[in-house]
């Protein structure tokens, strides 16, 4: 069983996915830890309720950008954990975290990439007028969502319409993160 990190800032519908995929066998994992940098995040909720420990640190109350990086990596040593899954995670990683687990750290990304990268990838699409876009599952490198891709699938974007649009990219998320970790982790895929 693959031990995994998940990182959350916000709601955690992700998370709960993936969780949820592991309570029914769909994916040979174990969430060992919950990591977020927003304390009190919703995504600490859904954690109690699976029994998940959660790592909440507030970067700002760090020196650096490497002193907090350090700060998780020295936990996620503690508790073994192989592999980072960023799930709605709305920071850069940098050199710390990238170097402590080297082409062991995947996210998923609201877009089929590598249009329409960084924050708000939903609304970038619509803006655009697009009638396809999709969900991406990829590496995580030191760029924005640059990192090789692993996964991906195309959603229709529904008349315009962002609520609806983005509950089809959610539904798209949580099938697709499911079956790219199961393939990541029994060795089927490996970064480039």
């Amino acid at each position: 069983m693959t031990n995994i990190a998940v990182f959350a800032s916000g709601s955690g519908s992700n998370f709960q996915a993936i969780q949820e995929a592991i309570v029914r066998g769909e994916l040979q994992a174990n969430i060992k830890l919950v990591v977020t940098d927003k304390p009190g995040a919703y995504v600490e909720t859904r954690a109690a309720q699976f029994d998940i420990p959660v790592l909440a640190l507030s970067p700002k109350s760090f020196d650096s950008k490497a002193a907090y990086e350090q700060a998780i990596v020295d936990e996620l040593r503690k508790q073994d954990i192989e592999w980072i899954v960023l799930a709605g995670y709305m920071r850069l990683v940098s050199e710390t975290l990238l170097g402590a687990y080297q082409s062991k750290i995947v996210n998923i990304h609201p877009s089929l990439l590598p249009s329409f990268p960084g924050k708000d990838a939903i609304g970038q699409a619509l803006a655009h007028g697009v009638k396809v876009t999709g969900v991406t599952v990829h590496f995580v490198d030191e760029g924005m969502d640059t990192g090789p891709i692993i996964a991906q699938t195309a959603v229709n974007v529904i008349d315009g319409d962002r609520e609806q649009t983005e509950e089809a990219i959610h539904k798209a998320e949580h099938a697709l993160y499911t079956a790219a970790l199961q393939q990541l982790f029994a060795g089927k895929v490996q970064a480039k």
